[in-house]
């Protein structure tokens, strides 16, 4: 039997980072909770405005929320509205979650922070692609012609060397669901200090579910 395992996960410190960093402190499950459930809210809140990723950052009295999203003017809003719905939001989150005691004692209040950063590159981004594939499924535009747009604006882009794209599920309405890849370029997915954008996506269509699996490789990285 094969063993499945996450591309980034043999990667983190290596050529990745954790998207949660910070000070924990005796309050792991506490925060790890709150943590979850913050990144399901914005995830949910913010769907098809080009969300790349979240990162948490966590420090004592202060938690720091980053968002990079390829289409950042949607998230802000006219004149930062946008940002002080979402901050208001994260607030009662944590908040409702605070109101269960730990340990005999409730956590403390912390100030939110809210950071919208812009995505540099749509087409070097695993999970923007994945999600613009996505979007152009669920428009019923044949998934052969979606995977090969994709991947050709993909590798035209300055320092990816490689590109994968998996599609899974009752492609084009057929009755049995199968998978198909393609690819081009180089994917060393062996190599520890390869560096490799991994991301998954999902269109959902009225004949069911389609999954998307997207690998873009961008050389290797040496200490």
């Amino acid at each position: 039997m094969t063993h499945h395992v996450h591309p980034k996960a043999m990667r983190i410190r290596e050529t990745a980072d954790w998207l949660t960093r910070g000070f924990y402190s005796q309050s792991f499950p506490e925060f790890l909770k709150e943590d979850f459930a913050i990144r399901k809210f914005l995830e949910k809140k913010l769907a098809g405005m080009g969300i790349e990723k979240i990162e948490i950052e966590r420090f004592p009295g202060k938690v720091n929320i980053i968002i990079f999203s390829g289409r950042p003017g949607l998230i802000i809003g006219r004149g930062g509205e946008g940002v002080e719905i979402l901050k208001k939001a994260m607030i009662k989150i944590i908040s409702r979650d605070r109101t269960v005691k730990s340990s005999s004692k409730s956590l403390p209040k912390e100030e939110v922070r809210i950071e919208i950063r812009e995505a540099k590159d749509m087409w070097s981004s695993a999970a923007l692609v994945g999600q613009s594939i996505a979007q152009q499924i669920e428009k019923r535009t044949p998934f052969r012609k979606v995977m090969k747009g994709a991947i050709e604006k993909v590798m035209a882009q300055k320092g990816v060397e490689g590109v994968r794209v998996e599609v899974a599920g009752r492609l084009n309405g057929v009755e049995i669901s199968r998978r198909e890849w393609l690819g081009k370029g180089r994917m060393p997915r062996q190599t520890i200090r390869a560096v490799i954008d991994y991301a998954q996506a999902r269109a959902y269509c009225t004949y069911g579910v389609i999954g998307i699996k997207v690998w873009i490789y961008k050389g290797e990285k040496f200490e």
